[in-house]
């Protein structure tokens, strides 16, 4: 695929809709007064079928011990699905394999885990935690569910009551959202006048339509990050337990177009330019002799913005038709930084880096156009040694977005 594929030609026909794309976000908090989340949420994309594999558990209790079991259950949960054990099949082993609370006589980690085929099939067992949200033209589906019941192998370590497996499937539609959390949000605001048994689905339901009928585009991290926020509020900022929430968002895919580095040839500059201004998306110029090349062959003016002025990361600046234009190498190190630490871009000082990362983020098909003519500042030994040359940059952001964050990359060599 090229840029110019989804490019319609002046007398042509309009081309057909285009596929729908599975957008997977979440957003997180830990307990008030803990650094580590007793949450895991892990999602991946499986390269030998296609299928996206989210799964969210919660550790019982809050902190490390409970991340460690959270992370046990996804990680299980996730790799059985993924080598093609049965849903049903893999929820068992897990269950008989997680230790159970002699106190409490529950299990140390509940579970919700999705699984998503390339024909849109939805597949999602859950165990113990909040039922799922599915929201179809701004209405809320009740999905019908089958209830197993889970028999433990050791009878010594049996819970205390049965455990029961819900499993639901369903055909997902363009524009569904599918949206599962910890009891942290449902939980949240337990004991105050006005949530005293908690937050609850129901209104937990009410809050998710009311934001998506607000802004019927919102991203499934944006709307996660908002559950989990609103969640926090009801704890007065302080949450009583960890809080996350995933959001799956079937829609037409966002396009985001990266230009960095001058063509190896000048007499390609024209062709790089007519590139830039056929692309249907977002686009960003990284470098400034990339900026200059596209300012002098568009005869666009470029104008600097020093609103987020950082002294580590250079500022950007504006030109028309672009979203965003940026210096080169030291930006792209910064946003190579920021995705492979992962976390949340909400908390950093806003400079260049972040507001790139907050694009590739937001958008789902990346085109990296990498000018190979060498730049001999890089090729200075005297310069840092994080001025790694921009080819090896590129792809070192390439599989960062593509292996966790699920984004669709590629690059072309100009």
């Amino acid at each position: 695929m090229t840029p110019f594929d989804n490019q319609q030609a002046p007398n042509d026909k309009p081309p057909l809709e285009k596929e729908t794309f599975v957008e997977v976000g979440y957003y997180q908090l830990c307990k008030h007064n803990q650094r580590a989340e007793g949450d895991v949420f892990l999602s991946q994309k499986n390269p030998s079928d296609g299928r996206v594999i989210t799964t969210l558990s919660d550790g019982l209790g809050s902190g490390i011990k409970a991340g460690v079991l959270a992370t046990l259950t996804a990680t299980m949960a996730t790799k059985f699905i993924a080598n093609d054990i049965s849903i049903r099949r893999a929820a068992e082993i897990i269950m008989n394999t997680l230790p159970v609370c002699k106190d409490r006589g529950i299990s140390y980690a509940t579970f919700t885990l999705v699984d998503i085929e390339p024909d849109a099939t939805v597949r999602i067992m859950e165990y113990d935690n909040p039922p799922y949200v599915l929201v179809r033209q701004e209405t809320v589906i009740d999905p019908i569910k089958d209830i197993t019941p889970i028999q433990r192998k050791d009878k010594t370590t049996a819970p205390k009551r049965e455990a029961l497996l819900q499993y639901s499937r369903y055909e997902a539609r363009p524009g569904d959202r599918l949206i599962f959390f910890s009891d942290g949000v449902t939980q949240s605001g337990m004991g105050s006048p006005c949530h005293p048994f908690g937050w609850g689905s129901s209104n937990v339901q009410d809050f998710i339509l009311e934001e998506i009928k607000g802004n019927p585009l919102i991203s499934a991290r944006e709307l996660a990050r908002r559950v989990v926020q609103e969640a926090s509020l009801h704890d007065g900022y302080k949450p009583k337990d960890d809080i996350t929430c995933g959001v799956i968002y079937f829609r037409n895919p966002r396009d985001l177009l990266i230009i960095t580095g001058p063509p190896l040839h000048k007499e390609r500059d024209v062709e790089l330019a007519t590139l830039f201004n056929l692309f249907d998306g977002n686009k960003i110029i990284c470098g400034g002799t990339t900026a200059n090349i596209l300012s002098r062959e568009l005869n666009r003016p470029i104008t600097v913005n020093l609103k987020d002025f950082d002294p580590k990361v250079p500022p950007c600046s504006q030109m028309e038709g672009a979203t965003m234009v940026t210096e080169g190498i030291i930006t792209m190190g910064a946003v190579s930084e920021m995705l492979e630490k992962g976390g949340d871009i909400d908390s950093l000082k806003p400079n260049a880096a972040t507001r790139m990362v907050e694009q590739f983020l937001n958008c789902d098909r990346i085109w990296f156009v990498v000018g190979t003519k060498i730049n001999e500042a890089h090729q200075d030994p005297n310069m840092p040694v994080e001025l790694e040359i921009r080819r090896n940059v590129v792809k070192k952001i390439a599989s960062l977005l593509q292996e966790k964050y699920l984004k669709e990359t590629h690059i072309q060599y100009f």
